[in-house]
C-alpha cells in the first residue's frame, strides 16, 4: 500500500516550461497522480536544448513520473475529454494568461461548479486582475518591476543579471505547491475546493524583505550594492583569491568575523569595518588575494567562519555532502538514456516512484 501523503490524488497539469511543471513534479513526488495535458506533437520544452537524445534534458528532468496526454484543446471532442478528467481530478494547474482557458471553453468557476472539491491553481506573471494582468513577462521582467532586481544589479556598464530564476521558482513553482497543500487542507475540513491565483510577480516582494524594512524604518530603500547583503559591508562580499577564483565571505555576526580575520591574519588595526569599511574590505582582499583557493579552503574550514571557496556546478555535483545526502541518487530515462534527475525540496520520507522512471 503506498502511503505517500499525495497518494490518490490526480492533478490535470496545462502547464509548460517551467513554473508549473516544477510544481506539479513536486506533487508527483509526493505520491500525486499527474496528468499532463500538452497539444499535438508535444510543448515546446521537449525540443529546447540542451537535448539528451532527441528529447530536451530540461523536459525530462521536470516531468518525469507524469502521464502525458496529448490534446488540440480548440477542439469539441478534446474538451470533453478535459471535462471528464477535472469532473474527478483534485487539483487542476494551469499556466496560460488570464482570458485563455475561458476561450478554450475550460472555464475555471464552470470546472469548479462542476467538480466542487476541485481546487484550481492558475499561475501567471501578474495575475489574474491589475493593470498589468495581461502583459506578457519573464523572470527578469518580475524582478526588474517589484525593484527586487534594482537593489544588486551591478553597473551600467556591467549589469548583472541573477543565476537563479527566482521568479519562475520562488514566486510560482513554490507558491504553487503551498498554496495548493493549503487548500487541500481546508478541503479537508469544507469538503469544498477553491480557486488560487498564484502570480509569480508578487512573490518577489517578499524575496525583497530586507529592503523592505530599510524603506519602512528609514523612508527610502538600499540603492544598488548598497545594502549589508549586497556589497555595502565587508563581511559579505566576494573576494578573489591569487589564481582568480572567488572566496565567498558571509561573515555577519562579530563571532565569524574574528575568526575569519584570525583566519586570514588581517591587521587587528584593520579590522574595525564600522569605521572605515572600505578601508577594511581592501585590506581582506589583500590577504585573500595572498593565496590560491584551494590554498585558503581548508584554512577557512578550520576556523568554520562563514567564508567558502564558489564551487562550480561541476565541483559541487562531486561534493562528498550532497553526494551522502542522496541529493543526485535520483535519475530520469531520457530518450534511452539515465541522466540525474532535478533536485527538489521534498523530504526523502515522501517521495516515491517519480524519483525514476
Amino acid at each position: 500500500m503506498n502511503d505517500q501523503p499525495l497518494s490518490g490524488l490526480t492533478v490535470i497539469d496545462f502547464s509548460t516550461l517551467l513554473p508549473g511543471p516544477l510544481a506539479t513534479l513536486m506533487l508527483a513526488e509526493a505520491g500525486a497522480t499527474v496528468i499532463k495535458i500538452e497539444r499535438p506533437g508535444g510543448e515546446d520544452m521537449r525540443f529546447f536544448p540542451p537535448r539528451s537524445g532527441n528529447v530536451g534534458t530540461l523536459y525530462a528532468m521536470l516531468n518525469r513520473g507524469k502521464q502525458c496526454l496529448e490534446l488540440d484543446l480548440k477542439s469539441a471532442e478534446a474538451r470533453e475529454k478535459i471535462l471528464e478528467l477535472t469532473d474527478t481530478a483534485d487539483i487542476v494547474v494551469e499556466q496560460f494568461r488570464p482570458g485563455v482557458m475561458e476561450r478554450l471553453g475550460l472555464v475555471a468557476d464552470d470546472l469548479c461548479t462542476r467538480n466542487p472539491r476541485l481546487i484550481h491553481c492558475s499561475i501567471t506573471g501578474f495575475g489574474q486582475s491589475g493593470p498589468r494582468a495581461a502583459d506578457a513577462g519573464h523572470d527578469v521582467n518580475y524582478m526588474a518591476l517589484t525593484g527586487l532586481l534594482a537593489l544588486s544589479c551591478g553597473t551600467a556598464e556591467q549589469p548583472v543579471l541573477p543565476p537563479a530564476q527566482l521568479a519562475d521558482i520562488g514566486g510560482g513553482s513554490f507558491p504553487a505547491v503551498i498554496n495548493i497543500l493549503l487548500a487541500l487542507l481546508k478541503r479537508d475540513r469544507t469538503g469544498r475546493g477553491c480557486r488560487l491565483d498564484i502570480a509569480m510577480c508578487d512573490a518577489m516582494f517578499t524575496f525583497a524583505l530586507f529592503a523592505q524594512a530599510q524603506l519602512t524604518a528609514l523612508g527610502r530603500a538600499p540603492a544598488n550594492g548598497a545594502d549589508l547583503l549586497t556589497g555595502a559591508s565587508p563581511r559579505y562580499r566576494l573576494y578573489p583569491a591569487a589564481d582568480g577564483h572567488l572566496i565567498a565571505v558571509g561573515a555577519l555576526e562579530d563571532k565569524f568575523w574574528h575568526l575569519l580575520c584570525e583566519a586570514v591574519e588581517l591587521p587587528a588595526a584593520l579590522r574595525d569595518d564600522k569605521t572605515d569599511p572600505e578601508g577594511c574590505a581592501r585590506a581582506l582582499a589583500e590577504r585573500l588575494a595572498s593565496r590560491t583557493a584551494a590554498e585558503w579552503a581548508p584554512l577557512l574550514a578550520r576556523a568554520d567562519c562563514c567564508a567558502t571557496p564558489l564551487a562550480t556546478l561541476e565541483e559541487a555535483f562531486r561534493d562528498p555532502h550532497f553526494l551522502e545526502r542522496g541529493l543526485l541518487d535520483a535519475s530520469v530515462e531520457a530518450d534511452g538514456s539515465k541522466i540525474p534527475a532535478t533536485v527538489v525540496p521534498i523530504d526523502r520520507a515522501f517521495r516515491g516512484g517519480a524519483q525514476t522512471t
